[in-house]
């Protein structure tokens, strides 16, 4: 029986049929969320398990209830937008630019990932990481960069010889980690046991996993909430490790501020056991246009490139400052506008109506031609 855990964010179903295909991971090792995943998405189709895939199926982020027959035909009766068309459906445009889904939703989803040159190397360093045991990989980027979706990825490539502790936004004093870990990794953890017991049973669980031929690889989401005291307490946890015995590995991924924290001259110790590391940088100007693209055309759009103008495109990344997260939010935006105004593309001017109505919040500058 294969062992997977990790601790999620909010409670999620699980359907067992359905397999996601990443491109091209090592052997590692596959490891569903605590509470199980979502179901795959209800209009779109499974794709096919990749050659050699291992462990059991597993499903994607639902987005919530579709009804395409919700609008209403007249006109009346519903939200009216711009032209007046009703907006009942929670894929509200879908069906208007021949999509299966809305592609630009803020939840993230490994199937819509984007590999950008910056995202395959980040890839790269995270299976890196995990293939060399390196005791600590660290994963920096922006905020809306693409990490959580990037980890959701990996987690999803994961081989049948790890087994994974995933904790989200962790915080708390002394011992309130090891109680956050020993959760994500299902285990007991009562409010009446003193540190010395939360730590043996965690060390007992790491030789207990080490001697089925497992070794044990705990994921901090969100790691710049950690206090330096956490930190060295995660520094402490990979001490189980001695000689050719790796019973643990850390990967932390965080905002740029984690990198600041590790810096600092009292966390030498800590930093000497990143072996990899890798900061995620925002898309660059040419990357904006492919990125839209590919998700509408994993939508199911008939021609992703077709939809938004070249001139769009360079507005969305004057506004954005390529951070995917804020493209996604403007692109959702702009293509409520078209279908509001019943067109099938978006141009520079419906995007000015965009920016200019102010319905579109960004921490950047907006530039307008």
């Amino acid at each position: 029986m294969i062992r997977k855990f990790w601790r999620g964010r909010g409670p999620q179903d699980t359907d067992p049929n359905h397999t996601t295909a990443p491109p091209a991971e090592p052997v590692l090792r596959v490891v569903p969320r605590i509470g199980g995943e979502a179901g795959p998405h209800p209009s779109r189709p499974a794709p096919e398990p990749p050659v050699g895939a291992r462990g059991p199926d597993r499903g994607v982020e639902d987005h919530g209830v579709h009804d395409p027959g919700a609008e209403d035909p007249g006109g009346e009766g519903g939200d009216d937008f711009g032209s007046g068309r009703g907006v009942l459906s929670a894929d509200v445009y879908a069906a208007h630019f021949g999509l299966r889904e809305r592609p630009f939703s803020l939840v993230p989803d490994p199937e819509f990932l984007f590999w950008s040159q910056s995202h395959q190397r980040a890839k790269t360093v995270l299976e890196y990481g995990l293939i060399t045991l390196a005791p600590i990989t660290l994963i920096t980027g922006e905020v809306g960069a693409g990490k959580t979706t990037l980890l959701h990825h990996m987690l999803h490539a994961l081989g049948d010889e790890v087994t994974v502790g995933l904790v989200s936004n962790a915080q708390g004093e002394r011992g309130e980690l090891l109680r956050w870990v020993l959760l994500a990794l299902r285990q007991p953890a009562e409010q009446g046991d003193t540190y010395v017991d939360l730590f043996r049973r965690f060390q007992d669980f790491l030789i207990a996993e080490y001697a089925a031929g497992r070794r044990v690889v705990l994921i901090f989401d969100e790691a710049q909430n950690l206090t330096r005291e956490s930190l060295e307490e995660l520094r402490m946890f990979t001490n189980v490790n001695s000689n050719k015995d790796e019973l643990l590995q850390l990967v932390l991924v965080g905002q740029p501020e984690l990198r600041d924290v590790i810096r600092r001259p009292d966390m030498l110790q800590f930093a000497q056991r990143i072996s990899a590391s890798f900061h995620l940088p925002a898309l660059g100007a040419e990357s904006i246009g492919p990125y839209i693209a590919h998700r509408l055309s994993v939508a199911g759009a008939p021609d992703g490139a077709a939809v938004f103008s070249d001139s769009a495109a360079r507005m969305i990344y004057d506004a954005t400052g390529g951070v995917p997260r804020l493209v996604n939010r403007l692109c959702d935006l702009a293509l409520l506008y078209a279908f509001s105004a019943d067109l099938q593309t978006v141009d520079a001017p419906l995007l000015r109506e965009v920016l200019e109505d102010g319905v579109f919040f960004a921490t950047t500058p907006v530039t307008r031609d």
